[in-house]
């Protein structure tokens, strides 16, 4: 997902909100500094109207589908101002324009003025466009589309021109990046005011594909009152924030002890994949605690990895566990071996990761019992989460950020949900969104490597939230560049680790 920055920025920019916290910026820009509607309307579309050039430049038939409120207001504005630049420009309203109030009433006089016209709708079936915009519902969609809206979203979809969404695709709800039965499929977006956190989640980046972004040269004053309960959008300053430069005068000892738990007969992939991103990913020394079967052969072909074997007698792992930093799960299994192995691991007073098979036990043993620990990080995809919270994957994906959170809440833990749009959650409400990484990521070992970045960063002193963060964008930009090498069908879990030094040494680490 590409994420331009063009036209005034505040120190809003990175920051995610829902739909009701940028009704409150756009409010306390309005009633509190003195700013009119109407001249946001018009400074959203001119922001609309530049990236509309940029974007689509050979486009000289436009269609702009207007729908009631501001976002349709909006639309007229655009039109105004694309007729004035030469576009030629067809205007269709799917509600009865005379009927519009406010701002979105200016902005349809003024087009008028302009000797706009308005077609009927639906359009003429041998209409013939070069670009269509979406003016059609905006951010306060809540309920599934129906009626002429949803007639409206499907001739957009099967138009055969792009489509550029104003503020938020129309059917795309602004708050969980759900599709409300249907939705715009965009070719861009220009967003405004604040960054809706649905287009970054979910089936947000289907359909919003590039975001542009503009401010409306809104003061940060202005946002002030959303702060508190803002999420943040990733970007690669969380990495030059997060890492520093090693002093010249160090040793493997000052990078931390990784200890890597799992991997049961017939799965040693999955733990040496967590070692080897572990390695590659600034540990100053990774050992696997893996089943006796084949301790010897995991690490013949990076013999960087220690390797300790453990079988029935968990003794070794229950005495020496306090001087690593953990991370167990890949490949642990479900046997009783595992479940000895996660106990001895969650009981023990050092920064943990818990992933995959360990937290499939984690959801087995909190429905007997309550799990009370710190410093830990859980990294579920939707299948483990819903586990954990004892309900269905769809109920997780309605809402992803919600569900971070409760879990985060739950387990006193930072939580980091994989999928598109990988969602990080504290036990304080906070939440940030990745907006990197690719389809060809959804490949077996892909969090088994995440898990080995994340115990890295932990064993270099990061703390818990830090970690999380920094490794889940570092995890994605990797898994980006190897999907430029390779293409998405053919990476492997693999690729993300080879990648991994490009990553570490952009961020000057």
């Amino acid at each position: 997902m590409i994420h331009r920055y063009n036209g005034h920025m505040s120190g809003i920019c990175h920051k995610l909100y829902t739909a009701k916290q940028v009704r409150g910026i756009d409010s306390a820009a309005i009633d509190g500094l003195g700013i009119p509607g109407y001249e946001l309307m018009c400074r959203a579309g001119t922001a609309v109207l530049g990236t509309a050039f940029a974007q689509f430049p050979s486009a000289q038939r436009w269609l702009v589908l207007c729908g009631p409120g501001n976002n349709g207001g909006d639309g007229y504005v655009v039109a105004r101002l694309a007729a004035e630049a030469g576009i030629d420009v067809t205007v269709s309203s799917l509600v009865d324009p005379a009927n519009l109030k406010g701002d979105a009433a200016k902005a349809y006089a003024d087009w008028l003025a302009a000797s706009g016209k308005v077609e009927t709708w639906p359009i003429a079936e041998d209409a013939r466009f070069d670009l269509a915009l979406d003016a059609l519902l905006g951010t306060g969609i809540d309920r599934e589309v129906g009626g002429v809206f949803r007639q409206a979203i499907a001739y957009l979809n099967q138009l055969g021109c792009p489509i550029l969404a104003i503020d938020i695709p129309s059917g795309l709800n602004a708050d969980t990046g759900c599709a409300m039965g249907c939705a715009v499929r965009a070719a861009g977006t220009v967003t405004f005011v604040g960054r809706k956190r649905g287009m970054y989640t979910a089936d947000g980046p289907d359909y919003c594909g590039p975001v542009t972004f503009d401010d409306l040269a809104i003061p940060a004053a202005a946002a002030a009152e959303q702060a508190a309960g803002a999420g943040r959008l990733l970007s690669p300053d969380v990495l030059t924030t997060a890492l520093s430069p090693r002093p010249r005068n160090s040793h493997k000892g000052s990078f931390g002890h990784v200890l890597a738990v799992g991997g049961i007969e017939g799965m040693s992939g999955a733990i040496r994949l967590c070692g080897e991103a572990a390695l590659r990913s600034g540990a100053g020394r990774v050992t696997l605690a893996t089943a006796a079967a084949h301790a010897g052969l995991v690490n013949l072909s990076c013999p960087e990895l220690m390797v300790k074997a453990i079988g029935a007698d968990t003794t070794w792992l229950a005495d020496n566990i306090a001087d690593f930093i953990l991370a167990v799960g890949p490949g642990l299994g479900a046997q009783a071996w595992s479940r000895s192995l996660l106990d001895i691991c969650l009981a023990a007073d050092t920064p943990l990761v818990v992933d995959a098979d360990g937290l499939n036990l984690l959801a087995e043993l909190c429905a007997q019992t309550t799990v009370q620990r710190s410093d830990w990080i859980l990294t579920p995809h939707p299948g483990e989460a819903a586990r954990l919270l004892d309900c269905k994957v769809s109920a997780v994906q309605h809402d992803r950020v919600q569900a971070a959170m409760t879990l985060a809440e739950r387990f006193n833990a930072q939580v980091v949900l994989k999928g598109c749009g990988t969602v990080v959650a504290g036990p304080d409400g906070s939440y940030s969104i990745c907006p990197l990484g690719n389809p060809g990521m959804a490949t077996a070992g892909s969090g088994d490597v995440l898990t080995g970045i994340l115990v890295a960063l932990l064993a270099q002193g990061l703390t818990c939230r830090d970690a999380a963060e920094a490794g889940a964008l570092a995890h994605a930009a990797a898994g980006d560049l190897a999907a430029l090498e390779s293409g998405e069908m053919a990476l492997m879990a693999g690729d993300i680790i080879d990648h991994l030094a490009k990553v570490w040494r952009s961020a000057g680490a």
